[in-house]
């Protein structure tokens, strides 16, 4: 045979395999391209295409763990705002409470270009640049709402019987992931526990691209001050985020030893990542972590590690045991997206954290609280926690409460001046008063944090307390 034709032959097995491997992997895709096309042409109602394929993607993600999902382009811009902890926009946290309804404004940001424009918790939204969006879903309100640093945005709200017309400019909206236990005059967040402020307390809500820088700012400046006895670390319904970020504080509470390991496919070793040297937070400073059953992830191997490192006391309830490791694999060009479980992570023990599906409360998973450190909230009393928590995140939402209260005070006392027992109404009003004491803030609702604060002192007993609960 001629160099030449063997040549050719060659190439063509070479194509022909190479075709063959295509075809298999492709089979499925073309199933399913069929199966679209075939209910697009022949079923009896007319279809959205695209909500088939979501379903479909849907579908597929469901038969694998709870974790792994099809991210449709709708979705995804959202989901990257959470990690990247930042977005273009005018600042507003809104709901829509039935559908068909005005998105109403919760709460403007402290800073934000609509708490500068005037916009209050309440407002509902009825136009935006002249369009009107009163009966529009909450996502395609939220869509208009952004654009361009820079750009304005014309909006029509209604508040109460009124409309008001706003002008607002939109600017980088960044999301805070490391917040502390009130804010001062300033609006500014104070990183102390009111009721004991030689403790230093930094709340986390989530693991993002710039939770380390957050939480190394905070720790940084006040971790040389010599009236600071004890640091708490409240990670209660955090569900995680960024395997990074975890590692990386951890790194500010150890100088050696391993952080966390993952493994693969069949329990094959991926990695182990261990701490490095220096660190941000005194070695002989107590340390206690809060979690609760909402506590996922990267704050599971937070407290894992520095649980098994005896580096802090942990203190709350059991975590959620969620010890996977999803990676973001990008679709159609970066426009949506599959989160897939790729592999679980375990502690410093080798102990597992991850809860699967047939595991009971006695089988090991997730972190649990030091001995003696169990606690947890009332479940009548979590509303009104988080209410507080709310009003110290958002001040106008205290603003608005304390308006409301002052309107609802005074018709009462309207209705009591009018009432021809007027005399009686207010005597057992105050005879109520005096039997249920008034609950004045987070910290008289909160029995775990004030449980961390009794490790903190029982740590460090020489530390005198700089303030009475």
């Amino acid at each position: 045979m001629l160099p030449r034709n063997l040549t050719l032959l060659c190439t063509v097995m070479v194509i022909s395999f190479a075709c063959y491997l295509m075809h298999l992997r492709t089979r499925t895709a073309m199933m399913v391209g069929e199966a679209l096309e075939m209910i697009d042409r022949f079923y009896v109602e007319p279809v959205d295409r695209r909500e088939l394929l979501t379903s479909a993607m849907g579908g597929m993600t469901s038969k694998l763990d709870q974790h792994s999902e099809y991210i449709p382009p709708v979705s995804y811009q959202a989901f990257q705002d959470t990690i990247q902890q930042e977005f273009a926009g005018i600042g507003i946290f809104v709901d829509q409470p039935e559908e068909g309804s005005p998105v109403r404004v919760i709460t403007p940001l402290v800073g934000s270009p609509a708490l500068q424009a005037g916009l209050l918790p309440g407002d509902q939204i009825i136009e935006v640049d002249g369009e009107y969006v009163g009966d529009m879903d909450i996502r395609s309100v939220s869509e208009r709402l952004r654009g361009p640093i820079g750009t304005t945005v014309r909006l029509l709200v209604r508040r109460g019987e009124d409309d008001e017309k706003l002008t607002v400019q939109r600017d980088t909206i960044q999301l805070e992931s490391v917040i502390g236990d009130h804010r001062d005059e300033e609006d500014r967040w104070v990183y102390r526990l009111k009721q004991h402020p030689d403790i230093v307390y930094a709340r986390m809500t989530s693991f993002g691209d710039k939770t380390v820088n957050e939480l190394r700012a905070v720790l940084s400046r006040l971790m040389p001050e010599p009236d600071v006895s004890g640091l708490i670390l409240d990670l209660r319904g955090n569900g995680g985020g960024l395997l990074t970020a975890a590692v990386d504080v951890c790194d500010m509470f150890l100088s050696r030893g391993k952080i966390v390991s993952t493994k693969t496919r069949g329990g094959v070793i991926e990695e182990e990542v261990y701490a490095t040297e220096g660190i941000l937070v005194p070695a002989n400073l107590p340390v206690a972590i809060l979690i609760d059953e909402h506590s996922a992830s990267a704050s599971e191997i937070v407290a894992a590690a520095l649980q098994d490192h005896q580096r802090a006391t942990i203190v709350g309830m059991r975590s959620y045991g969620k010890g996977t490791v999803q990676n973001i694999l990008p679709l159609e060009y970066g426009r949506s997206a599959l989160r897939l479980t790729v592999a679980k992570y375990y502690r410093p023990s080798d102990r597992n954290i991850h809860r699967g599906i047939d595991d009971t409360e006695e089988d090991e998973w997730g972190v649990s609280p030091d001995e003696g450190m169990e606690a947890e909230i009332a479940e009548e009393d979590l509303p009104r926690l988080a209410k507080f928590w709310e009003e110290a995140s958002y001040p106008s939402l205290k603003l608005s409460s304390a308006n409301a209260i002052e309107s609802s005070a005074s018709t009462d006392r309207s209705s009591s001046v009018d009432s021809e027992n007027g005399e009686a109404d207010r005597e057992k009003s105050v005879d109520g008063e005096a039997e249920n004491t008034p609950i004045r803030s987070a910290w008289d609702l909160d029995a775990p944090l004030r449980k961390a604060v009794e490790a903190i002192r029982s740590s460090d007993q020489e530390t005198p307390v700089a303030a009475a609960a």
